[in-house]
């Protein structure tokens, strides 16, 4: 789902603490970047085809457009449970100081880090007392404060030893102009259904057209054809699974909606060069 956030051009800037029984906002994304900052939990951070697990320190930084979740251990949703999910949550928009980060020598750390951030960066365990600080402080500042405090806080952690970019190198979301409501519905439908056989005349049918016509109007808003935008999304999802070494080559084939082992391999091969298993040895060594 598309979420629409509280910010505006003249209010860029939306910061609150969180304190839940346990995490329940579903898969979605949004125009603008997110900081989430974990005081206190542990689950799964789902962020493009990445899964990644959470815990007491860490802190996410997802960029425009990236479709994210956060999923709570089962542990938190027991009815006699005391555990809480608390922290800080910061989100801004994406064109936030845009022209002096894009051009001035002074923020160059700060655009590679949302340049990073396209694809999510994971942060698993701050150390930094600063950082944490300002992450405890945040939501209490406003006006001028706000807008250097989130300036201080980017060039912290665009200097900040220890992260991970989280969505695989095949990942890759070219999303429409916002406000198309209809392709956004399609992409979010896509984003949490791809790993299943999706037929041409299912997909085209929530966009009221008939299969041509669905795919002309696809390639047209996203630069890639259904399949291999379905594709696309299978083999990243593949390659995380790859990396997590949990699963043999032939469970993540299913897993990741192949008909079949072979199908798989071709494409993964025709994907990214490699076979799965000399990805897997790749990736691993």
């Amino acid at each position: 789902m598309s979420e629409k956030l509280p910010i505006t051009e003249v209010n860029p800037i939306n910061s609150r603490y969180y304190d839940y029984a346990h995490f329940t906002y579903p898969w979605h994304f949004h125009s603008q970047y997110e900081i989430i900052w974990v005081k206190e939990s542990t689950g799964l951070c789902f962020a493009g085809d990445c899964i990644e697990r959470f815990g007491p320190g860490t802190l996410i930084l997802f960029g425009s457009n990236l479709p994210h979740y956060m999923q709570s251990d089962d542990v938190y949703k027991t009815d006699n449970s005391e555990l809480r999910v608390r922290g800080t949550i910061i989100q801004f928009e994406a064109a936030f100081m845009q022209h002096s980060i894009q051009h001035y020598p002074q923020f160059r750390q700060i655009k590679t880090l949302l340049e990073e951030a396209r694809r999510g960066i994971f942060f698993s365990s701050l150390s930094d007392p600063d950082i944490m600080g300002m992450l405890d402080e945040f939501p209490r500042i406003l006006g001028f404060d706000q807008i250097a405090g989130l300036l201080l806080l980017l060039q912290r952690l665009s200097v900040c030893a220890g992260r991970d970019v989280l969505a695989s190198p095949m990942y890759e979301e070219v999303f429409p102009t916002l406000g198309n409501t209809r392709i956004e519905k399609i992409i979010s439908y896509i984003n949490g259904n791809y790993t299943r056989d999706m037929g041409l005349a299912e997909i085209a049918s929530m966009a009221a057209m008939n299969p041509a016509a669905f795919c002309r109007y696809f390639k047209e808003n996203t630069g890639k054809t259904y399949v291999q935008y379905v594709t696309d999304m299978r083999i990243g999802y593949a390659c995380k699974l790859l990396a997590l070494n949990s699963l043999n080559i032939s469970r993540i084939s299913s897993e990741c909606g192949f008909d079949s082992l072979s199908h798989f391999n071709r494409l993964f091969k025709q994907v990214t060069n490699y076979t799965p298993s000399q990805y897997q040895r790749y990736i691993l060594k």
